[in-house]
C-alpha cells in the first residue's frame, strides 16, 4: 500500500492551481503550507489521511503523451496540484466548512488565475515499487507463466 491507512473506499481530491501574474511559487508555498498545516492539525482525526502538493516542472513526456510533441509546458512554475486523501467525501466537505479552514482557503484562492475546482476521485489502484528481489521474482514468474 502506497498511502498508509488509505481505505479501499477512500476519496482522493485534486485542486488545480494556476498562479495569477504577480504571484510566484514562494507565495503559493507559504499559503498552501498554512492551509495544509491547518488540515493536518484539525482534521487528522476527522477523515484526513494525507496529501501532497506538486509543481509543474515544465517538462512534458513525449514517451507518455499522445497530444503533440511539445517538450516544454507553458505552465512551468505556475501550475500546481494539491492532492489530498480522505476516508470519505462527507468528512472532506465538513473539514472545508470549518471556521479555521475558510480564511486560509480564501488566501490561496487570491493566487488562482483559474478560480478553483476541487475534483473528487475514487481510488482504483495504488502501489509502490518492488524491492530488487521482488522485481526479480515477478519477472521470473512472468517468464514461466506468461501465455
Amino acid at each position: 500500500m502506497l498511502i498508509s491507512g488509505f481505505p479501499h473506499d477512500g476519496v482522493v481530491t485534486v485542486n488545480r492551481v494556476v498562479l495569477k501574474q504577480g504571484f510566484d511559487v514562494d507565495d503559493l508555498q507559504e499559503r498552501v503550507a498554512l492551509l495544509c498545516e491547518n488540515v493536518k492539525t484539525y482534521h487528522s482525526d476527522t477523515g484526513f489521511i494525507g496529501g501532497f502538493v506538486c509543481l509543474n516542472a515544465g517538462f512534458i513526456s513525449n514517451e507518455g503523451s499522445t497530444t503533440g510533441q511539445t517538450v516544454d509546458s507553458p505552465l512551468k512554475d505556475r501550475e500546481a496540484l494539491i492532492v489530498t486523501f480522505w476516508r470519505s467525501f462527507e468528512e472532506h466537505e465538513r473539514s472545508h466548512r470549518s471556521d479555521t479552514f475558510q480564511p486560509l482557503f480564501r488566501q490561496v484562492l487570491e493566487l488562482c488565475e483559474n478560480g478553483n475546482e476541487e475534483t473528487g476521485y475514487a481510488m482504483l489502484w495504488q502501489g509502490k515499487a518492488y524491492s530488487a528481489e521482488e522485481a526479480d521474482a515477478a519477472r521470473e514468474a512472468k517468464r514461466r507463466h506468461a501465455a
